[in-house]
């Protein structure tokens, strides 16, 4: 009876020192222009919890949203410092100084690290951490669009977000691990299938020299998509309409703003089709962001998973690809979370 005392007492003991190796509590979070999202991670194989949302213009820094967030969990009795924390940013990411891209946010790494204590910072791309978050996604995380169904998520996956902007992604599985393919898929130059999709960005490249995937798929997208639909219609309006409003009239029956979304949607399922062919994505291709969860059964019914394979020769290709709708808004809490698990592995 000793003997086995002791040998629970041994794995406690190792257990315990194996957490408090890998530096429990752990603070994670998703930063962009308008607000950050912080959550923690008491655990080894916890999920995140205790979330909260700041608004980014309500605090002077990022320091000072991390400490108002880490107060209030004192006050509920988490007074734990986090020793690593992880931590995903809308905007690219080189050297020490850092900068938000729409927001007065701006830090130095290692001064931040200094700051909040930690033994290990990590910052990523938030689409960084929105890929590495894709192996681990549970069913009512996910809702499967029309063609093959999604199996064990093996090889090479792609996530594409069409939210205030465009973002894509990708994560290779090696034999360490899932690696995250950060990049600016969303500037890659938008191409017509059509006359009619030609003359659309003909008209955008009256404002724009370049008219990137972003300057149609996104938020800050889709005002130019509509004016470019009205116009070809021969409807051209004097006042541009928000993302917001193109896609409430869409729901509502609005004839130039549906065509916008119906279009969108097309336009969007070419650009996937071309994304998971250069990255080799054959394990699946996820869409994120919040503009499609909006679009609701209109997405499901729309001419994206037809575009998404009219790839002429590799069209077969295409057609054994799964493609699914990311409904969880927290994501990329838990791809920063798995950053650090590979980290501390």
């Amino acid at each position: 009876m000793q003997a086995d005392q002791g040998v629970a007492a041994s794995r406690t003991e190792t257990t315990g020192q194996a957490t408090n190796a890998a530096g429990y509590p752990w603070l994670v979070a998703d930063i962009g222009g308008s607000n950050a999202r912080f959550a923690w991670v008491d655990g080894p194989g916890a999920r995140v919890q205790h979330v909260r949302k700041l608004p980014v213009a309500q605090y002077e820094s990022l320091r000072a949203a991390a400490e108002a967030y880490l107060q209030e969990l004192a006050g509920l009795g988490l007074s734990a410092r986090p020793r690593r924390a992880s931590l995903a940013l809308a905007t690219a990411l080189e050297g020490d100084r850092v900068e938000l891209t729409n927001s007065h946010w701006t830090f130095s790494r290692s001064q931040l690290q200094a700051d909040l204590g930690l033994d290990e910072l990590r910052l990523l791309n938030d689409f960084e951490a929105l890929a590495l978050s894709l192996p681990g996604l549970r069913a009512d995380q996910i809702a499967a669009l029309p063609g093959p169904a999604l199996s064990t998520p093996r090889g090479t996956l792609a996530v594409i977000g069409p939210g205030t902007g465009l973002g894509v992604g990708g994560v290779i599985e090696t034999s360490g691990g899932w690696v995250a393919l950060p990049g600016e898929g969303g500037h890659m130059t938008l191409a017509p299938t059509s006359d009619y999709e030609s003359e659309l960005l003909a008209v955008a490249r009256k404002e724009f020299p370049h008219v990137s995937a972003e300057r149609f798929l996104s938020g800050i997208g889709l005002p130019t998509l509509q004016a470019a639909v009205a116009t070809v219609a021969g409807e051209p309006s004097a006042q541009r309409l928000s993302a917001e409003q193109i896609v409430e009239r869409a729901l509502a029956g609005d004839t130039i703003c549906a065509k916008t979304m119906d279009q969108f949607c097309a336009f969007l399922g070419s650009f996937a089709g071309s994304v998971v062919l250069t990255l080799g994505a054959r394990g699946g291709v996820y869409i994120g962001g919040g503009i499609v969860p909006r679009l609701g059964e209109r997405f499901f019914q729309s001419a994206f998973r037809a575009r998404f394979e009219d790839k002429g020769r590799f069209s077969s290709y295409l057609a054994g690809v799964p493609c699914v709708l990311i409904t969880d808004t927290l994501t990329a809490l838990d791809g920063a979370a798995f950053a650090l698990e590979q980290s501390v592995r």
